[in-house]
């Protein structure tokens, strides 16, 4: 049995180009946080640009909110997401099993991305940031094939196909509002540390050699750690390498 979190408004839309984007056009009015539920996303995108394939029955939504933060504080509500994400999943399922966070913003089931997370944010001339548009989107009840994801890209997989939980998408709304208001909340109260730790408790091949790409270049080296600041630190040939932004490969 779940609660919708106090202070936190719920938006049920029928048809929305992009969550993201009704929060970028909803943002200036908003008295306080709010979650945007898109039962059928019509342009939805990924990082990078990426389309996002967003068949009915699958998971669009975004929660918008106005932070108070400094920018690179504000950008690391992307691992609060993730850990809200996670908690989701096992009360849906009621398993852990097979459940890891892979960095900066993936959740994997079975080794498989089931859920992805879209950070944008807006900001004034003065360098704060005025909102902040958490993106999530979950495979539910459908997965794109292989032929729709980068080579060497980590395959997609459903909640469905994977572990057989049916669950509707404004139920995975309810639980993932409560999910992410309880860390929300220890974000605001403690900083980034215990939430740092927390994902690296969960995340995916810790301790492993991994390849970061990005556009213009990539490392490779053993996945050590995440550091305060959210960034992916490599222990490479060269020595320790901090990368701020990248996609990741197995």
């Amino acid at each position: 049995m779940t609660t919708w979190p106090q202070g936190y408004g719920r938006r049920v839309l029928a048809e929305v180009d992009s969550t993201n984007a009704e929060a970028a056009r909803i943002a200036g009015g908003l008295a306080g946080p709010e979650w945007i539920l898109g039962l059928r996303q019509t342009a939805g995108r990924g990082r990078r640009g990426r389309a996002w394939n967003d068949p009915v029955g699958n998971f669009a939504a975004t929660l918008v909110m106005r932070p108070t933060e400094a920018p690179d504080q504000v950008a690391l509500r992307s691992f609060v997401a993730s850990l809200a994400l996670f908690d989701t999943f096992v009360q849906a399922t009621g398993r852990v099993d097979g459940l890891t966070l892979k960095w900066p913003n993936d959740v994997l089931l079975n080794g498989g991305k089931v859920a992805g997370i879209l950070l944008e944010s807006a900001g004034f001339s003065g360098g704060s940031v005025s909102h902040i548009a958490i993106g999530i989107g979950v495979n539910l009840q459908h997965a794109p094939g292989a032929e729709s994801v980068e080579q060497g890209a980590t395959r997609p997989v459903s909640l469905l196909s994977e572990t057989g939980a049916n669950v509707d998408p404004e139920t995975f709304l309810d639980l993932l509002a409560e999910a992410y208001a309880h860390w929300e909340t220890q974000f605001a109260t403690y900083g980034f540390a215990p939430i740092r730790t927390a994902w690296l408790a969960r995340a995916a091949r810790l301790g492993e050699v991994i390849t970061a790409r990005t556009t213009r270049d990539e490392t490779t080296g053993t996945f050590e750690t995440v550091d305060s600041q959210g960034n992916l630190v490599l222990n490479t040939a060269k020595g320790r390498v901090a990368i701020p932004a990248a996609d990741i490969f197995f």
